[in-house]
């Protein structure tokens, strides 16, 4: 008889998203599965072991500190320094997917449990359609030089990212976040009208469209 139990899948939208987010979403599946008792030994380490094993894989850490260097280093150009990057972003992936199929092992009808690893999984009726638009619920100025920004959350998001502009000023990439609800902007002029806008990244066209822009000024 076929069961009707539904089998959970690990989303693999990340790989939809700018190289800076890959980043950030390592980041936040190295915070999600360290000491976390569901998932005691992922096929590639998530920090570099102590005394160095050589027989292990190259850890998610090293991993994603190499991806930013890479991509800091690829900002000025150049097609060695690009190959640079694309080099990292396919080593990123490759211990994200590792993982990725690890978690999806011992979480197939656990779902409560799969996300507390930090991945996300592939919604069965809507995984593969394109994102809604988030909305800016809030932006506020509680600290000086920086602005609290917050963004209805998108299903099947894997990350967000923000934008903001002054004046006529073209809109500029600020930030990646990996959740919605609080997505802090640091470094800001005080006395300057800041336009923020955000969009959602993964799903099948890699983003949504982006939000309508919201304003305030930095104290």
């Amino acid at each position: 008889m076929k069961s009707n139990t539904k089998l959970n899948r690990v989303s693999l939208a990340y790989k939809n998203t700018p190289a800076a987010m890959v980043v950030a979403f390592i980041g936040w599946v190295i915070k999600c599965m360290t000491g976390n008792a569901a998932f005691p030994k992922p096929p590639v380490p998530l920090a570099p072991s102590v005394p160095p094993d050589p027989t292990m894989p190259v850890d998610m850490t090293t991993r994603m500190n190499s991806l930013q260097a890479a991509i800091t280093a690829a900002q000025d150009g150049g097609t060695i320094l690009t190959s640079n990057k694309n080099a990292a972003l396919a080593f990123a992936f490759e211990g994200l997917d590792a993982n990725a199929f690890y978690v999806q092992t011992l979480c197939r009808t656990n779902l409560p449990l799969l996300l507390t690893s930090g991945y996300q999984a592939t919604n069965t009726n809507h995984g593969q359609s394109a994102l809604e638009t988030p909305s800016i619920t809030g932006i506020d100025n509680d600290t000086s030089t920086q602005l609290d920004v917050h963004l209805t959350p998108v299903a099947n998001a894997v990350g967000y990212e923000v934008q903001t502009c002054t004046g006529t000023g073209a809109w500029t990439t600020v930030m990646f976040s990996t959740q919605a609800r609080t997505i802090t902007l640091t470094g800001l002029t005080t006395g300057t009208v800041y336009q923020v806008r955000a969009r959602a990244l993964g799903g099948s066209t890699g983003q949504s469209d982006w939000s309508m822009p919201g304003s305030s000024m930095v104290d």
